[in-house]
């Protein structure tokens, strides 16, 4: 009688099982060790005992605040017209008529 080898055995799926419940569990343990390092540690600050013109580094709120008028400050520089230094004739313009004017002087020179 010859025996059927094609068939896996039963110690052959065990080992296979074994095998991926191994994997599975070095997956989750790398998870939870990345997980663990990126973790937020950052304790809330006692605002009160912050001079209150930092309070606003310490707030989420506060510092979307403040880069919201960084842009609206820059946003004013670069379409506007002001003197940077009247005694020496020194004004800002703003992008669009500074470009013009140097494509102006570039066509005039050629």
């Amino acid at each position: 009688m010859a025996s059927d080898t094609s068939a896996p055995s039963r110690s052959s799926f065990a080992l296979s099982i074994g095998v991926a419940l191994a994997c599975f569990l070095v997956f989750a343990g790398i998870l939870g060790l990345a997980y663990l390092k990126n973790r937020d540690t950052t304790v809330a600050a006692d605002l009160t005992k912050i001079d209150a013109a930092d309070q606003w580094k310490y707030t989420e709120a506060g510092r979307a605040e403040r880069l919201a008028e960084l842009h609206r400050k820059e946003l004013a520089a670069a379409t506007s017209y002001a003197w940077v230094d009247q005694a020496a004739g020194i004004v800002r313009l703003p992008i669009e008529r500074a470009m013009e004017l140097i494509v102006a002087e570039q066509e005039a020179k050629h």
